[in-house]
């Protein structure tokens, strides 16, 4: 059975919506981050820190990461969902609040995937749970609130 991991963007968060072109974005930059580390070491480190190609589905709708070597491949989605009225959510013609969009970044472990690709989705989990301030859930069900709450 496949398992999820959510990053949700919350009122608190750096950025107030998020689409895979964003996500793609971010891992560009993650890889970036990981090649000028392994330049200061002296070896490949982003081979062996993110040993995945980036690839993106016909539709637009999903975004894979394969993997070489040991590790198989992780799915990732971007969309939003209705919530119940909030202050951004604005009201109806009858008054009521209307229900606000909450975005979010999904995870995906495929039946496919090694417990590698899962350690890996975690960590790319809190990096962009940590760049935009979101809240995450990982594979294990365990919430990382990296946005400011009061």
């Amino acid at each position: 059975m496949a398992q999820v991991a959510v990053i949700t963007l919350t009122e608190g968060s750096a950025v107030s919506s998020v689409t895979l072109d964003d996500v793609a974005e971010q891992l560009a930059h993650y890889r970036e981050q990981l090649k000028k580390t392994g330049e200061q070491l002296g070896w490949p480190y982003e081979q062996a820190a993110f040993p995945y190609e980036l690839e993106k589905d016909a539709e637009g709708r999903w975004l894979y990461l394969k993997g070489t070597g040991k590790y198989g491949r992780i799915v990732i989605g971007a969309g939003s969902r209705r919530t119940g009225g909030g202050p951004d959510g604005g009201t109806e013609a009858d008054g009521d609040a209307a229900p606000a969009k909450r975005h979010f970044v999904q995870i995906v472990l495929p039946d496919d995937s090694t417990y590698g690709d899962k350690c890996k989705g975690n960590e790319l989990c809190k990096y962009l749970g940590k760049t935009w301030k979101a809240e995450v859930r990982l594979f294990n069900g365990r919430t990382i609130y990296y946005n400011p709450r009061k």
